[in-house]
């Protein structure tokens, strides 16, 4: 009989009844001790760990007056990054790309050198997919790329060599080839685990941006419209950095001090980001308006939406977890301008997709929502929809699969890891090595007849 792996034994849920008892510490020591948990103070501003000139998050200004979100790649206001691309009619993940890693805009030469360098490490090793990918497919892709990225290692005969002209080639080839690991990994699930009928592996194109080599090759037929590659290419630039202190850019820097090799630190980043807490947010937002759909009937009815709304909050509806998704960011409270940016694009490919009706509700609960838990919560600060609030429906609107959200999100967020990486190696000379403080009380050995 074959055995059960994923199979909880009674004996293990009595030891982890007994181990949740013995590790519940009572939440008054931390305002006891002056702990901030999860590096945050009581208003959720984050603790100082370290300085970075990679990129900043701003949502108040010099008084301390929340005003409208802005985000900075290395001293570049990311609303103008967009413009520009937008005005010019070029793609912008591989500029934005260049500017995190090197600190400058490329001027045109260096652009086009550094596209042509990403396109010759699109490649990976001979039978990689067939042996590492194909052979044993994953439910979830993130996993998958992890199990990759760490495979990755034994094919570099330098892979411990942490110099910086070694690190700065492993972040640019798997800058270059993530988008294969994620979308090879889907493919091999898709066939083997979901049983769908069709296997295509398409390889990337050399004149093709990172935005149009994802659409091509995860379509059977490799084709896609010109919106689709420009708005795929700027959720890639908007989404490939966000200030130091987020958890896996924060992950990438604590693993680099321990003085690990480059596959190590970029998988405990990836190992990161899939949390539902930081990558995997926007995948709960389509869950959430899939069932505000089914319950709402008249859409474009204020009154209505605002009382399942109210419904969602107070736990009646939905997951019954009291929150509404999207809505809200931890540092941002009046605009997050990924969101603002996003959104120029929303509607004009939900026009073109036929699902005018759809963004419009996605616009009235962005209107909505804050209002409604404005009268219902205590806030230290005010809330809008962040960049999750619309990410997933524009890549619903792409005909992405849900399972590749939060890797899409992976493969615009290696550019920023990388960066971090990089920025660490050269400035960090000790290990990443926070207190804790012990809050139990000494005790006496029991001999074991005595217990």
């Amino acid at each position: 009989m074959k055995k059960d792996y994923s199979r909880i034994p009674p004996q293990v849920k009595k030891l982890v009844k007994k181990s949740t008892e013995g590790n519940t510490i009572d939440k008054n020591l931390y305002t006891e001790f002056k702990v901030n948990r999860g590096l945050r103070d009581e208003n959720g501003v984050g603790v100082l760990t370290g300085l970075t000139e990679i990129s900043e998050v701003c949502a108040k200004d010099e008084n301390g007056n929340p005003i409208d979100g802005q985000l900075f790649y290395r001293g570049y206001n990311v609303r103008d990054l967009a413009r520009g691309l937008i005005d010019e009619k070029r793609f912008g993940f591989e500029e934005a790309t260049y500017l995190l890693l090197f600190g400058e805009l490329p001027k045109e030469k260096e652009l086009k050198m550094f596209q042509e360098l990403l396109s010759g490490f699109r490649t990976l090793p001979n039978s990689f997919v067939r042996d590492i990918i194909m052979k044993a497919p994953s439910s979830d892709i993130m996993n998958s790329m992890a199990r990759s990225v760490l495979t990755l290692y034994s094919y570099d005969h330098n892979a411990d060599d942490t110099s910086l002209d070694n690190v700065m080639r492993q972040c640019l080839q798997l800058i270059a080839t993530f988008p294969q690991l994620a979308l090879y990994s889907y493919q091999a699930y898709d066939y083997y685990l979901k049983e769908n009928n069709a296997f295509f592996i398409h390889h990337p194109l050399p004149e093709l941006s990172t935005a149009e080599n994802i659409l091509y090759m995860l379509r059977k037929d490799g084709k896609y419209s010109d919106l689709e590659a420009r708005i795929l290419d700027v959720a890639l630039l908007i989404h490939a950095e966000h200030g130091g202190g987020n958890n896996s850019s924060f992950t990438t820097h604590v693993v680099t001090s321990s003085g690990t090799d480059t596959y190590s630190a970029i998988a405990a980043a990836l190992g990161s980001l899939k949390g539902p807490k930081h990558g995997g947010a926007n995948i709960r937002v389509c869950h959430m308006f899939a069932d505000i759909k089914d319950n709402v009937k008249h859409w474009d009815d204020d009154d209505e939406v605002r009382a399942y709304l109210k419904k969602i909050l107070n736990k009646d509806a939905f997951d019954h977890s009291g929150l509404i998704y999207g809505i809200g960011h931890a540092i941002y409270s009046k605009s997050d301008p990924r969101a603002g940016i996003f959104k120029t694009f929303v509607e004009r490919l939900a026009n073109e997709k036929g699902r005018s009706d759809e963004y419009n509700l996605y616009s009235s609960i962005e209107r909505l929502a804050p209002e409604v838990i404005a009268t219902q919560r205590s806030m230290f600060k005010g809330v809008s929809a962040n960049v999750d609030f619309y990410s997933g429906f524009v890549y619903q609107m792409l005909g992405i699969p849900e399972e590749l959200f939060t890797s899409l999100f992976a493969i615009s967020r290696i550019s920023g890891w990388s960066a971090h990486r990089m920025e660490e190696l050269i400035n960090g000379n000790k290990i990443i090595r926070p207190a804790y403080k012990a809050v139990l009380p000494r005790r006496e050995y029991i001999p074991m007849n005595k217990r």
